[in-house]
């Protein structure tokens, strides 16, 4: 056989080769590093500047920060220790105010001897949220749910128990209209009732029915006035009553600005476009200082109240956009399967359109909620002591006079935490819903 002949015989290998480790540059963080962050001179010249910045600012960030003093009564004292410890030319945060004035931070001018009560409004609240929020939970939980915003409200501000209870009665006065007069009269009929008669119940007959039977029966907590609340308490006050008073009046504006009765549908469109073309700040200073020329002669309208209401009218304004465009972006054909099914209005928006337009909403809704949750800071301009008017009313003070950015710190890593949590609620709620293919 020629040498030609031998050389075209194929090889065959009879076993394997045995494993071996892949190259550097193709495994582990040296491969993510080097496609990532080398993989081109655009993306070289990005990474060289993104860490020269990083660096500038952790250099001059890290210091401040790990040359903290946490214990001293002044800022001039702070100045001694850094001055003793480190040298006068070295930066250091005086985090010492925190420690001396968190209390009143958090809890505003809210009798000391009474923390326990915001303390336990906030458990109860979250009791009360999470069957809400996580429905592996015992659905009977809702029952407490219900009866959470009175409770907290009692806890909260105090006075006789028959206050709540009164306010609460009207709730189950309307629930007992709509069930009656929507079998014997028909849905809207029931809608209405439900809706006026417990206003006309709240207007004239729960204030002096409260104060009747307080004077019979004196049960309740010592009254804690509105004047008194502030920190991070009244901004999650403001804000969480503002969220969840929203979402169901957003949805009935939705649903009315799609509505074919053309004084429904005006009205929706007039409401919303009025309030969304105004700033928060301004229909603040309309609860704070022209609403009550509205009202009765006399009427002392609490401003928290007042703020509370204009809070919800406004973020239900932006609600109803995100529901109506989450509505807009179903397929005609869910319409037009709930008719086939023989579904009144009511029972096909709440079985099948409103679930999905809501899940398709859901990133517009939460998105409104944490730009709420942080607009509460905007009561400052109307006299109330949220975390930022007190922070002022703190370096006003002798003692830390000058101190500055320790303050707005602890302030945005609250706020941080707030909305952190109810971004991630939102991206579990997204996966939790997934129905769709990848």
């Amino acid at each position: 056989m020629s040498d030609t002949n031998a050389h075209s015989v194929r090889f065959v290998r009879q076993s394997m080769i045995p494993e071996q480790e892949p190259p550097l540059t193709e495994a582990g963080a040296i491969k993510w590093i080097r496609e990532n962050l080398f993989s081109g001179w655009l993306n070289i010249l990005l990474t060289v500047l993104s860490v020269a910045f990083i660096y500038y600012v952790l250099s001059h960030m890290l210091p401040w920060f790990l040359n903290t003093v946490w214990n001293a009564g002044s800022l001039s004292e702070c100045r001694e220790i850094r001055n003793a410890t480190w040298g006068s030319d070295v930066p250091s945060a005086c985090f010492a105010v925190i420690k001396d004035r968190w209390p009143q931070l958090l809890f505003g001018f809210y009798p000391s001897d009474y923390y326990w009560r915001p303390v336990l409004a906030l458990v109860v609240f979250l009791a009360a949220i999470a069957p809400v929020l996580f429905s592996g939970l015992p659905r009977k939980m809702l029952w407490f749910s219900l009866a959470s915003p009175f409770l907290m409200f009692f806890l909260l501000w105090g006075g006789t128990i028959w206050g709540p209870i009164v306010v609460a009665s009207g709730f189950v006065l309307g629930y007992a209209l709509f069930v009656g007069l929507s079998k014997a009269a028909g849905t809207l009929v029931g809608v209405i009732a439900a809706i006026v008669a417990p206003v006309i119940y709240w207007l004239a007959i729960a204030g002096p029915l409260a104060r009747g039977l307080g004077a019979v029966l004196p049960i309740g907590l010592e009254f804690v006035p509105s004047d008194d609340f502030g920190g991070f308490t009244l901004s999650f006050i403001i804000g969480i009553a503002g969220i969840i008073l929203s979402l169901p009046l957003g949805i009935l504006l939705a649903l009315g600005r799609q509505s074919d009765l053309f004084l429904i549908n005006k009205v929706s469109v007039a409401f919303i476009e009025v309030i969304r073309g105004v700033p928060l700040i301004v229909w603040l200073f309309t609860a704070s200082l022209l609403l009550n020329y509205f009202l009765p002669p006399g009427t002392n309208f609490d401003l928290m109240l007042r703020v509370i209401i204009m809070v919800t009218l406004f973020s239900a304004a932006y609600i109803a956009e995100v529901i109506r465009g989450g509505l807009a972006a179903l397929p005609r054909g869910q319409y037009e399967a709930a008719d086939a099914l023989g579904l009144d209005y009511w029972k096909s928006m709440r079985l099948i359109i409103l679930p999905q337009a809501l899940k398709i909403s859901i990133p517009g809704i939460v998105n409104t909620f944490i730009g709420l949750f942080k607009d509460t800071t905007l009561v400052v301009f109307i006299g109330l002591l949220d975390p930022i008017g007190l922070s002022n009313a703190i370096r006003a003070t002798t003692d830390w006079q000058g101190l500055y950015w320790e303050l707005f710190v602890f302030i945005g890593l609250l706020f941080f935490i707030a909305c952190f949590s109810m971004g991630q609620y939102s991206l579990y709620l997204e996966r939790k819903l997934q129905t769709g293919h990848r």
